[in-house]
């Protein structure tokens, strides 16, 4: 699947990629856990989980279900991940 001009410029802005250091000795990363949230109707909600599902970033039941957020005619859906950080 091609990507599109804006997530192509999203992922790599200036073509640029940054080398992380490698660990180096017995020292494990340290885990953190991050949330991403998306707010919007419910088609746009739905919509860009499907995206990140076709990227291959999270898995559609990865997401919390559909909750009504204070706005009228908004959804909310949070993914949570625990990553590696340096």
């Amino acid at each position: 699947m091609a990507q599109s001009t804006e997530v192509k410029a999203f992922i790599d802005t200036d073509n640029q990629t940054e080398k992380l250091p490698l660990p180096t000795g017995n020292t494990a990363p340290e885990r953190e856990q991050i949330k991403h949230t998306l707010i919007g109707s419910q088609r746009a909600v739905k919509g860009t989980i499907k995206v990140l599902h076709q990227l291959g970033y999270a898995n559609i039941t990865d997401w919390s279900p559909l909750l009504p957020s204070s706005n009228p005619g908004e959804v909310i859906s949070v993914l949570i991940r625990i990553i590696s950080v340096s």
